[in-house]
């Protein structure tokens, strides 16, 4: 680093000073201590800037701030904090800045560890830091082709050291990217011209050969097979080798839970080959994992749900998860519902980008206007075609029992099989509290009738949109799209669960549950079509506690949008608070316009509302 001028006296010895201080400690650790008083922070001249990083990096405010009072401990900080402050002057482009810390009047580097002070009641951090350097000469290379550098790495900008580091660093990163592995700086000359306060950079980097992946090489797993590790990472051994390829890889086996603690990094020598092992240190979770929810509406009443999950089935990384739910807790309308829930995941079949899933669903559904027993199995398949979009495949199987109309006279048996096909596409920022970007999900689920039920399609899609303003994105606009449509089948021989409600948490806050369908000669039945817009005005009102307004409306068809309809909204207010799962949610709605307001509902829950 550059030449650079500290009032620190010639007395002050670097290498002499850990023996120093531990002679000083055994002779010296009797001594009372008495109170820290006052620490005055003098930053010369008027860059805001450069005084709020000094300060926040200042080791002697931290002792303050922590109540620190011991007079020989207070010393060892004192003398730290010359070194400590240097590295800042340097960030901020100060290469020439005088430094001055005094405690009791005394500099902190001329008191002898052998007698240190027995008291302190007073220490003064004077800090001047002289003129901002800005870059002279800039020298780095070579570069890869396609290698961007700073913008502010050249002459005339102010010269932070950052600004070196990070341009060094675009280089090498640029050489690894083209396969150079162990491309790294091998020479640099940093010169700083007093006389004209100009910084000259001058670094050389060497790219080193080209190479191939060689293998992966697991380490710290116990319970999961060797093979399948290789298979979920999917490092394409051979290859060119690819810093993006191998966090892809890491990204891949922290997906599938088994891991606590996934890191690749490169092996330190290169094969005779030209190929270039890759090291992976695991850490394996524990092998089950139990959890719980609640969820609590005014219409539906509560709703209780529990998981057990195994995090390592067969040694190949397999999830295997037990859910059951119990609903309709002191419900207005309706009976309890009972729902049990099974699901196996295999990572990395046919592809290490693809899951193979098997689910069983048992579960009935008891509403004002139906009440359904539901068998429901499923394969399907899962490839995560990049880091925000995902398409989903299967074949599955539907049984559903329902009665319905007038006293439930009506009962049918439906039998169909299910064609159901996804796209997943999330560009939010956070999945739990997204400030920014959006979230897309639509599913086109073809069916084939077998009994009771005709031949035709199910699509559904979710738009959600968000969007941050003010300091730290203290203000969140949201937004929700939501639309559904039943095409080719008759609203009487479509399976319950797949027509149209709107009113709830889901759809239409401030309506109850379901409480918008359609009517079908005299008799209450769901919607072929439906549509429903939210809108939520977020505010984080305090570190952990924030407030939101919101206005949702739905929309729902007897037939796939023609026929007879209506419509209906809701607003209200709600409290978030949060916590490391997620915030709590608290919503209260009110109806503001349709024929099926019923009052205030109240809605608590885990998770924004969307």
């Amino acid at each position: 680093m550059p030449v650079h001028r500290l009032s620190i006296p010639p007395s002050f010895r670097a290498s002499l000073f850990p023996a120093l201080l531990l002679i000083a400690v055994l002779l010296l650790a009797p001594l009372r201590a008495e109170a820290f008083d006052a620490l005055e922070f003098r930053v010369q001249g008027e860059d805001a800037e450069l005084e709020s990083a000094l300060r926040r990096a200042s080791l002697l405010q931290g002792a303050q701030n922590e109540g620190v009072s011991d007079p020989f401990e207070l010393y060892t900080i004192a003398r730290a904090e010359y070194g400590q402050l240097i590295g800042i002057f340097y960030e901020q482009g100060y290469y020439a800045p005088v430094i001055s810390v005094r405690i009791d009047g005394r500099e902190a580097a001329d008191i002898s560890p052998l007698t240190p002070p027995s008291s302190v009641r007073q220490i003064d951090v004077i800090l001047t830091p002289g003129p901002a350097f800005v870059f002279g000469r800039t020298e780095l290379g070579p570069l890869a082709q396609g290698t961007s550098l700073p913008s502010d790495f050249a002459r005339g900008e102010v010269a932070r050291s950052t600004v070196i580091r990070d341009a060094t660093g675009d280089a090498v990163e640029g050489w690894r990217a083209q396969g150079h592995a162990k491309a790294e700086p091998t020479d640099q000359q940093i010169t700083a011209r007093h006389p004209g306060n100009t910084l000259d950079v001058a670094v050389q980097i060497a790219p080193g050969p080209r190479l191939r992946f060689g293998e992966l090489r697991p380490d710290g797993h116990v319970r999961t097979r060797t093979a399948r590790i290789h298979k979920i990472a999917g490092l394409p051994s051979g290859d060119v080798y690819s810093p993006r390829e191998i966090q892809r890889a890491a990204e891949r086996l922290r997906r599938t839970g088994t891991f606590s603690s996934v890191a690749l990094r490169d092996a330190d020598a290169i094969n005779p080959d030209g190929t270039l092992d890759i090291d992976a240190a695991l850490v394996e979770a524990p092998l089950r994992r139990i959890g719980a929810s609640i969820e609590y509406d005014t219409e539906r009443g509560g709703k209780l749900g529990a998981f057990w999950l195994h995090r390592n089935l067969l040694g190949g990384a397999e999830r295997f998860r037990i859910e059951a739910m119990v609903g309709g807790i002191g419900a207005r309308s309706g009976k309890l519902d009972y729902q049990l829930a099974l699901e196996y995941a295999r990572p990395a079949t046919l592809t290490p980008e693809t899951t193979l899933k098997l689910g069983a669903l048992i579960e009935t559904e008891n509403e004002s206007d139906f009440e359904a027993r539901r068998l429901r199995l499923d394969l399907r398949l899962e490839h995560r075609y990049s880091d925000t979009l995902t398409f989903g495949a299967g074949l599955g199987l539907l049984a559903e029992r329902a009665d319905f109309g007038p006293g439930f006279a009506t009962r049918r048996d439906y039998r169909m099989v299910l064609l159901p096909l996804s796209l997943t596409w999330d560009r939010r920022d956070s999945e739990r509290n997204p400030t920014r970007g959006f979230y897309l999900q639509s599913e086109l689920t073809p069916f084939l009738g077998l009994k009771g039920t005709d031949s035709g399609a199910r699509l559904t899609a979710d738009a959600r949109t968000y969007r941050g303003f003010g300091n730290d994105d203290r203000f969140v606009l949201a937004g929700r799209a939501q639309i559904g449509a039943i095409l080719g089948a008759e609203i009487d021989r479509t399976p319950r669960n797949f027509l149209f409600y709107s009113g709830g948490g889901g759809s239409v806050r401030g309506q109850p549950f379901r409480s918008l369908g359609v009517d079908v000669g005299g008799v209450r039945s769901g919607g072929k079509g439906f549509a429903a817009l939210s809108g939520e005005m977020r505010m984080r009102a305090t570190e952990t506690i924030g407030l939101v307004a919101f206005a949702d409306a739905g929309y729902v068809s007897q037939g796939t949008f023609s026929g007879p309809s209506d419509w209906h909204a809701g607003a209200g207010l709600g409290l978030r608070y949060d916590t490391p799962i997620g915030p709590l949610r608290l919503d209260v709605g009110y109806p503001v316009a349709g024929p099926t307001g019923r009052g205030f509902q109240v809605y608590l829950g885990i998770g924004q509302a969307f």
